[in-house]
């Protein structure tokens, strides 16, 4: 087995499931974001804690010996082949399931058994047909994988001894914009192989997982939108403005159902996450614009030839997707006419508020008074109740004011802290 970095945030939520036979770990995430390391990671684990070496069964459906099993039959006669003998319980790992056209009931099958604890990964591209939630409802549990966050990308570079200015890290966190979590770019040291490989990795998600799809029927147009929809990540859209435009652009009619259904596609790929508005005084959430987040920077900056960084969104990108990693719910707060970039609640139901910049000082008004300041905290001030308010920017020089706590964005990350004593 290959040296692989140990990511423990994602270890440490799979452990209490294990031994859990009664359901099936199923481990979803961006192609190339870690999955398959992951369950490996898991094999290991399970062997130093005393698992015999024969009850692990690993089956990796993209390599030789296992590639030409694509139907249920010959994956059961496999899982049979490698189970013959072994006694106690069995675990079961399975990647690139979704190459054996319906798993399901195989993996059910097993599961019924009640001696097997069975994982399984497959590409998003497969489960955007939705038939593994149907068919498995309350049977499974899903672990969704991300690229890595700042404080993984850092580990993984000490732990591979690859060089890291730990004196200057807002220098590093300049190159993990630019470069992304995927883990196997970070191994490479140029640069442009760094973003040949981000963009090999972005075309076989397109090829395989997207392009094969039958719910687009117009395959012009659904680049169009992913293109679109790439460009303007962390900017309000409106499915309304959006059609609008493609209309124009491309002198036809474009309906907003086709618009829903292909955006739901780059969602179910993992490629975009939809956050939603939430009134903060009705209580509820609000339909029409909303933020789109990537799943990865790197999407970004190897599909575009310019290489200047807008820091709005893409620190706010950033803040979204390591909240995500550490299991926020994520929504973006209205509060009449002001916004609140994020509002946060944890597993156990508590909320945070969160403000994002680049930098919260700028130039005085006649009366002294800094208006980049005072729009940063305008609207977390209006916040009523007791939980946490954050503004996070890349300041050193912390601000203290109306209890709201200032973070440095680069500090915070690279020590993996929560917003609300979660981690």
């Amino acid at each position: 087995m290959p040296k692989l970095y140990k990511r423990e945030k994602y270890l440490s939520r799979m452990r209490g499931f294990y031994h859990a036979n009664d359901i099936i770990k199923v481990l979803t995430g961006l192609r190339r974001c870690g999955k398959s390391s992951i369950m490996q990671l898991a094999c290991k684990e399970l062997i130093k804690d005393g698992i015999p070496k024969e009850n692990i069964l690993f089956i990796s459906l993209q390599k030789k010996g296992f590639k030409r099993i694509k139907t249920p039959a010959k994956l059961e006669e496999a899982i049979d082949k490698l189970s013959k003998g072994v006694r106690g319980t069995k675990y079961l790992f399975i990647d690139e399931i979704q190459k054996v056209k319906g798993f399901e009931e195989v993996v059910d099958a097993y599961r019924e058994e009640g001696d097997y604890s069975i994982f399984i990964t497959g590409s998003n591209g497969y489960l955007l047909s939705g038939e593994l939630s149907t068919y498995l409802t309350g049977r499974y549990v899903e672990f969704e994988i991300g690229t890595l966050t700042f404080d993984e990308y850092l580990g993984m570079k000490e732990y591979f001894h690859l060089p890291v200015e730990k004196s200057n890290l807002l220098a590093e966190f300049e190159k993990y914009i630019r470069e992304g979590g995927l883990p196997r770019a970070v191994l490479f040291d140029n640069p442009q192989d760094k973003q040949t490989y981000i963009q090999g990795v972005v075309k076989e998600i397109f090829e395989k997982d997207i392009r094969r799809n039958k719910k687009i029927r117009n395959r012009e147009l659904f680049h169009a939108i992913q293109t679109y929809i790439i460009n303007i990540f962390g900017s309000k859209t409106s499915i309304g403005s959006l059609c609008e435009y493609l209309s124009k652009t491309r002198k036809e009619p474009v309906k907003k159902d086709t618009v829903y259904r292909y955006l739901e596609i780059l969602e179910k790929a993992k490629i975009i996450s939809k956050c939603k508005r939430f009134d903060m005084k009705s209580k509820k959430s609000i339909n029409g614009e909303e933020k789109y987040f990537l799943s990865d920077l790197g999407f970004y900056f190897a599909t575009n030839v310019d290489g200047r960084v807008n820091y709005g969104p893409v620190l706010e990108n950033l803040v979204y997707n390591y909240a995500k990693s550490l299991r926020y719910e994520l929504s973006v707060g209205q509060i009449g006419s002001l916004e609140v970039d994020f509002i946060l609640r944890d597993p156990s139901g508590e909320y945070s508020y969160l403000q994002v910049a680049r930098t919260i000082y700028g130039e005085e008004d006649e009366n002294g008074v800094d208006r980049t300041q005072e729009r940063e905290y305008r609207s977390l001030e209006r916040i009523q109740d007791n939980y946490p308010k954050y503004i996070l920017s890349l300041d050193y020089l912390l601000q203290r004011r109306s209890g709201i706590l200032h973070k440095n964005i680069v500090d915070m990350m690279s020590k993996n802290e929560g917003f609300t004593g979660l981690n």
